[in-house]
């Protein structure tokens, strides 16, 4: 690394520290390890495994909007090293090296509306549902103009692989992608059970769809096969396999007689939650619940209040790095339907009833729980005892929900997505924007692309010698590279691009046949 390179990055270190650029300790530790210096400013001595490793350098991004981001960025961690261990890998939630606005206006005030406008959540998902919708918004720039700290270094550490668990960095390595400023690939990892619009960018090396229905969606929208996978919400491990019941209710000091519900208070909400709770105090039947607060220490210390002189029957915990045991001994979990914790219970084969899901994703999520049988909605905190002890009260029904979770459940998903990612080869598909503007055109009008008839068709540009698909134009640039109706392969050579550049009609055109010849004068692609 030359001298300059590590001036710059002990400069970002102490803009993390000093700016209103925020920074983890994390996210320092991540610039002076790339500068080969230490905290003090001294060189970085050969004890870090971070430094000590020789293999691909490969970044995990993910955005702190909730925990299920970073959460299932964690397990693809996990998984990567598991598969690769010489692998050079950091994980990083790029909200920690953005300005403070910024971050407040994508963490904070998202949570608000959850709170106070809930509807107007809902109306914004639905509106930014249909792919590409916003490719061209003022969104878009506000996006670029708070995250210049976090692209700039993202270009300069030059990673060989970038797998991204939330939307807003898959945008911003696809964009520099698209510039050239960065050779990784990309893969983009799903943490809904329902697709949603903002999560679709391009260029981009493979999508990971959560469930087979997502991808069924993305292909009939025109994204090529050979660049989507189901591969399930990826989980910490330990949620599937045997376990000792009796040692881990007995060090949550639970007895060994009773159904366990498992009541995950922190994800419900503050006020909501205290509903629920004293709901499930007035269960007739012999249970035990256990409480998760989470980091919420204050709802933490208003449960411990509420379930005052239950201790026998209630444990109120605050944060645990045990909730894999506690989900494979509960028979039940009250919670809402956040991608991450529903995945996990189903990997773990524990049935759902779901509470004051957030409108837009969590209902989503409940919807497909409820049509594979793994969950039961409550729509009132009131009734949420009668719902509990309903389930209770009809061992067969839960075991048939419990079965249907683990048939559903994908526990290997990381490793899935860390393989994927892995031996990612080739280059990213590219999606004109002519492409982008028809195939959102084609989904507000309800139409799959093998409905689209003319000029708006989409058809797919492939490598010759291995059938990959790299590219997504439409039947009107198509006729552009080649008039000729029975084609089944497309000439693409530098002149013609260049003359392009000068039509403004083909100016996109010209961008993507620049794209696909990178150095070359001429290549031949396959129609599809």
């Amino acid at each position: 690394m030359t001298g300059r390179r590590a001036n710059q990055l002990r400069y970002g270190a102490l803009v993390g520290l000093t700016s209103p650029y925020r920074a983890s300790p994390e996210t320092i530790t991540y610039a002076l390890a790339r500068a080969k210096i230490g905290p003090g400013g001294r060189p970085a001595g050969a004890s870090s495994p971070s430094l000590c490793r020789m293999g691909r350098r490969v970044l995990i991004l993910a955005a702190g909007v909730g925990s299920g981001h970073n959460q299932a960025a964690s397990a693809v961690e996990a998984a990567v090293l598991a598969r690769e261990p010489d692998a050079d890998v950091h994980r990083l939630d790029i909200l920690e090296t953005t300005n403070e606005v910024f971050n407040r206006l994508y963490d904070d005030a998202y949570f608000q509306l959850v709170s106070q406008a809930p509807w107007l959540v809902g109306w914004g998902y639905d509106n930014a549902d249909p792919p590409f919708k916003l490719a061209a918004s003022p969104l878009q720039w506000l996006e670029q103009l708070n995250t210049l700290s976090f692209v700039r270094e993202l270009r300069d550490d030059d990673p060989d692989v970038v797998i991204c668990t939330h939307f807003l960095p898959a945008r911003l390595t696809s964009l520099l992608i698209a510039r050239k400023q960065l050779r990784a690939s990309l893969t983009v990892v799903t943490t809904d059970y329902d697709f949603q619009g903002l999560w679709l960018t391009a260029p981009f090396h493979h999508f990971f769809a959560a469930r087979e229905e997502s991808r069924e969606y993305l292909t009939s929208i025109g994204i090529p096969a050979d660049r989507v996978s189901a591969s399930g919400i990826p989980v910490r491990a330990g949620l599937s396999g045997p376990v000792d019941e009796a040692a881990v209710r007995a060090s949550f000091g639970l007895r060994p007689d009773v159904p366990v519900v498992l009541i995950s208070a922190g994800a419900a909400g503050g006020a909501y939650t205290v509903q629920v709770v004293r709901q499930a105090l007035r269960i007739g039947r012999p249970f035990q619940a256990v409480i998760v607060c989470g980091r919420n220490t204050e709802l933490k210390a208003e449960m411990e209040q509420v379930v005052a002189g239950r201790e026998d029957d209630v444990v109120v915990l605050g944060f645990t790095d045990r909730m894999a045991d506690l989900m494979r001994v509960a028979s039940l979990f009250v919670g809402k339907p956040g991608g991450l914790s529903s995945s996990e219970c189903m990997a773990a084969g524990l049935p759902m009833v779901i509470v004051n899901p957030i409108p837009g994703q969590e209902v989503r999520n409940a919807d497909y729980l409820l049509e594979e049988g793994a969950a039961v909605r409550c729509n009132y905190p009131t009734t949420v005892g009668y719902k509990i002890e309903s389930l209770l009260a009809d061992p067969d029904r839960l075991a048939r929900m419990a079965e249907a979770a683990r048939r559903v459940g994908r526990p290997d998903a990381g490793a899935d997505v860390a393989r994927t990612s892995l031996s990612m080869e080739g280059e990213p598909l590219w999606i004109s924007r002519d492409a982008q503007r028809a195939m959102l055109a084609n989904v507000e009008e309800g139409l799959a692309a093998a409905d689209q008839e003319g000029a708006r068709r989409l058809r797919t540009l492939c490598e010759a010698s291995t059938g990959r698909s790299l590219a997504l134009v439409t039947q009107a640039q198509l006729e552009v590279l080649s008039p000729l109706p029975w084609a089944t392969s497309v000439e693409l050579a530098r002149p013609m691009m260049n003359a392009l550049r000068w039509q403004p009609e083909n100016l996109d055109l010209a961008s993507t046949g620049r794209w696909l010849l990178g150095e070359r004068e001429t290549r031949t692609l396959t129609i599809r």
